[in-house]
C-alpha cells in the first residue's frame, strides 16, 4: 500500500509538472495546416535516403553466401552465431549518433509537442489505473479488517466460554458429582414407578381379566364358579415381554401358554406391539421400540 501511494504521488507530481509547461508549447497544428514545401521536400528526401540504405543492406545480405551448418552440435553453432549478431548490433548502436529528423523549428516543435501529448496521455492512463488499483486495495483491506474483527469476536466468545467451563469444572468435586447422579437416578426411578402404576391402573380398568365383569354381575345370585384356567393379566404379559427383551436381547421370545388369554395375544400382534417367531408361531416377542 505504501509503494502504491508513492507511485501515485510521483505520477500526480509528473502530471502537474507537465501541465506547468503547457503554456510554453506551440499551439496544436491543425490538420489542415500546411507545412512549408521546403520542409516537406527535406523530410521526403530523408525518407528516400533511408529507404535506399535499407535496399543496399538487403542486397548485401542476399549477396552473402549461405553458410553450411556443421553436422555436429548444430544448436551450439546457432547460439554462437546469434551471439555474434547481437554483439555487432550492440557495438553499432554504441557508435551511432541520433539523427535529427529536421532542423526546421516548426517541424521540431510540432513533433515535440505530439510526443509530449502522447507521454501525457500515458501518464493519465497510469494515474487512472493507479487510482483504481488503490481503491480496490482499500476495499480489500476494509473487507479483511472486518473479517478479522469477526474472527476476533468469535475467539473472545470461545475464550469466555472456556473460562466458564474451567471454573465450573474446578468447582465440581467427585463427591458432589456422585450425589448429583444419585439424585437424578432417584428422580428417574420415582418417575418410572409412577408410570408403571399409572399404566397398571389403565390396563386394569380398560383390559380386565375375562370373567371378572360376569362375576361382579352374578355376585348377588350366588358364589362364582372358579374359571377353568387362571388367566395372566395383560400387564404381566407385557412385563414378561419387556424383561425378556432387556435381559436376553439375543433371545427375546416367550412361549405362549394356556394361561395367556388368546384375545390379548391377538391384540398385541394386530397392533404391532408383539411379533411372532418366523419359524415357531407359538413364540412371540416385544417389538424393539427403543432402537
Amino acid at each position: 500500500m505504501d509503494n502504491l501511494d508513492d507511485l501515485l504521488r510521483e505520477t500526480e507530481h509528473l502530471a502537474r509538472h507537465m501541465s506547468s509547461y503547457q503554456h510554453d508549447l506551440p499551439p496544436d497544428l491543425h490538420p489542415a495546416t500546411e507545412i512549408s514545401e521546403e520542409s516537406k521536400s527535406e523530410l521526403l528526401q530523408q525518407c528516400e535516403d533511408l529507404w535506399a540504405q535499407v535496399g543496399q543492406c538487403q542486397k548485401q545480405i542476399m549477396a552473402l553466401e549461405t553458410d553450411t551448418l556443421p553436422e555436429t552440435d548444430v544448436q551450439l553453432y546457432l547460439l554462437m552465431t546469434k551471439v555474434k549478431a547481437l554483439t555487432a548490433e550492440y557495438e553499432q548502436w554504441q557508435e551511432r549518433v541520433p539523427d535529427v529528423i529536421s532542423y526546421k523549428q516548426d517541424v521540431l516543435l510540432a513533433a515535440g509537442k505530439e510526443e509530449l501529448q502522447n507521454v501525457d496521455q500515458d501518464v493519465e492512463k497510469m494515474l487512472s489505473i493507479s487510482r483504481a488499483e488503490r481503491k480496490k486495495l482499500k476495499n480489500d483491506l476494509e473487507r479483511e479488517q472486518q473479517r478479522l474483527g469477526e474472527q476476533q469476536r468469535l475467539v473472545d466468545a470461545l475464550g469466555t466460554k472456556l473460562k466458564e467451563f474451567e471454573n465450573k469444572r474446578s468447582s465440581i468435586t467427585e463427591k458432589s458429582a456422585i450425589q448429583e447422579l444419585k439424585r437424578k437416578l432417584k428422580k428417574e426411578k420415582a418417575y418410572s414407578d409412577d408410570l408403571l402404576v399409572t399404566f397398571g391402573s389403565f390396563l386394569e380398568k380398560h383390559f380386565p381379566l375375562p370373567g371378572e365383569h360376569d362375576q361382579h354381575v352374578k355376585k348377588k345370585k350366588g358364589p362364582p364358579e372358579a374359571p377353568p384356567v387362571q388367566w395372566i393379566p395383560l400387564q404381566d404379559i407385557l412385563e414378561m415381554l419387556i424383561n425378556k427383551l432387556l435381559n436376553t436381547p439375543h433371545d427375546p421370545y416367550i412361549e405362549i401358554k394356556d394361561e395367556h388369554w388368546p384375545p390379548y395375544i391377538e391384540l398385541l400382534l394386530r397392533y404391532g406391539i408383539a411379533l411372532r417367531h418366523s419359524e415357531d408361531a407359538n413364540r412371540i416377542r416385544l417389538e424393539a421400540f427403543h432402537r
